[in-house]
C-alpha cells in the first residue's frame, strides 16, 4: 500500500508528509516541482527513510506521472500541487493558469487512465483527494454567515480563479467518469515551515531583522486561521472516511483581522525575543497601499466535517500561534536558507513600491 502526494515539499504538503510518516508505516511517493516555495530541507528528517520516495517533477508531465502510477500502484493520491500566493498571481498569473488548471487537468487524465485499469476491488478503494482553498468562495461582508460547502464560487483573484477552475475539473471527473474524488477547501494555514512571503512568517522574519512590518490598507481584512497540523489531520480523516464526490470545508474557528494577528505576533516576540533597544516590535508596523481586489473577509463553516467525520481542530489560535513563533525562533537556519536572492527581489517588488 502506497499513497502519492503531489506538492509534498511545499508548506502544507511537507507538513502532511512528515505527519504521515510519523504516524504510519505506509510509504509516500512525493512528487514536487521544487519551485521557489518547495524546500527539501523541510523534509531533511526523512533522509534515508525508505518510506519516503521523493521525485522531482511536475504534475503536468504526463509521462512522468504515468510512470510513477505504474511503478508504485498508489491506493490514493493527495493533490497539494499548486501556485498559491495571491500577490504573485497579480504580478504573474500565467504560472497559476499553467499549474493550477492545466497541471490539474493533466494529472486527472493520467489518474483516470490508471484508475480505470485497476482490478475492481482496488478501483473501488481508490481515492483522489484534491486540496483547495476558501478563497474560491470570494469575499464576505462582516455580518454574512461563514462559507459552507454549497456557497457559490465567486473568486476575485487570478489565484482563486485558477483554484476554482481546478475544483470544477475535479468535480467533473467524478460526475463524468466516476473517478472517486474528495475535495477539501481550507482556511488560512499557519505553522512550521511556512514560506516567509505569507503574513505570519513575513512578520516574524521582518520583525527580527528590524524591518518594517507591512500591513495592507487598514489591516481589518478578516481571515479564519487554521494550524497546519490540524489541517493535516483533517485531510487524513477525509481520506480515511470521506464520502466520494463530497466537499469538506476545513477551518480553525479563528476569525481574526490581519492587524490583530500582527499585534499578537509582535507581543509574542516581545516576550520570547525582546528587541535589544527595549522598544516594542509593534513600533515597526507600517501601513501600505492595499493590494488590488483584496477580499475583505473569509470565514469557514466546518460543521459538516465535524458532524459527518468527527473532526475538529486540536489547537486554538493562542496555542497554535505560540508554537509557530517558537518554531521560527528555534529554526533560524531554515529561514535563512529559504530567503534566497529571488525571494528578496520578490519582496522588494511587491512591497517596495507601495506608498505608506
Amino acid at each position: 500500500m502506497t499513497i502519492l502526494v503531489t506538492g509534498g515539499a511545499g508548506f502544507i504538503g511537507a507538513n502532511f508528509v512528515l505527519d504521515w510518516i510519523a504516524g504510519s508505516s505506509e510509504p509516500v511517493v512525493n512528487l514536487d516541482k521544487l519551485t521557489y516555495a518547495g524546500n527539501l530541507q523541510t523534509l531533511s528528517s526523512l533522509e534515508g527513510d525508505e518510506r519516503h520516495i521523493f521525485v522531482h517533477g511536475d504534475i503536468g508531465d504526463t509521462d512522468l506521472v504515468q510512470r510513477l502510477l505504474r511503478e508504485h500502484q498508489p491506493r490514493a493520491i493527495v493533490n497539494f500541487a499548486a501556485e498559491s500566493h495571491v500577490d504573485r498571481s497579480i504580478h504573474g498569473p500565467e504560472d497559476f493558469i499553467e499549474t493550477n488548471i492545466v497541471g490539474t487537468f493533466r494529472l486527472l487524465e493520467a489518474v483516470r487512465a490508471y484508475w480505470g485499469a485497476l482490478p475492481e476491488q482496488q478501483r473501488g478503494a481508490f481515492r483522489f483527494l484534491h486540496v483547495s482553498t476558501d478563497e474560491v468562495y470570494g469575499s464576505l461582508s462582516a455580518d454574512e454567515p461563514a462559507f459552507t460547502e454549497t456557497h457559490p464560487y465567486q473568486p476575485n483573484s487570478p489565484y482563486s480563479a485558477s483554484k476554482a477552475a481546478s475544483d470544477h475539473l475535479v468535480r467533473s471527473y467524478h460526475h463524468t467518469y466516476g473517478l472517486p474524488v474528495l475535495t477539501t477547501n481550507c482556511s488560512n494555514n499557519y505553522g512550521p515551515f511556512h514560506f516567509p512571503e505569507k503574513l505570519i512568517p513575513l512578520m516574524i522574519v521582518n520583525a527580527l531583522a528590524g524591518k518594517a512590518l507591512p500591513v495592507y490598507g487598514d489591516g481589518q481584512q478578516i481571515r479564519d486561521w487554521l494550524y497546519v497540523k490540524d489541517h493535516c489531520s483533517a485531510i487524513r480523516r477525509v481520506l480515511e472516511a470521506g464520502q466520494v464526490g463530497e466537499v469538506y470545508n476545513v477551518g480553525g474557528w479563528n476569525e481574526k483581522p490581519n492587524l490583530d494577528i500582527v499585534h499578537r505576533v509582535c507581543a509574542l516576540l516581545d516576550e520570547l525575543r525582546p528587541r535589544p533597544d527595549g522598544m516594542r516590535y509593534a513600533e515597526q508596523i507600517a501601513y501600505v497601499t492595499d493590494r488590488p481586489g483584496h477580499d475583505r473577509r473569509y470565514a469557514i463553516d466546518a460543521r459538516k466535517l465535524e458532524r459527518e467525520l468527527g473532526w475538529k481542530p486540536a489547537e486554538t489560535f493562542e496555542t497554535g500561534i505560540r508554537k509557530t513563533v517558537e518554531w521560527y525562533l528555534s529554526n533560524q537556519d531554515w529561514v535563512d536558507n529559504v530567503q534566497s536572492g529571488g525571494y528578496r527581489a520578490w519582496v522588494e517588488k511587491n512591497y517596495g513600491g507601495r506608498s505608506a
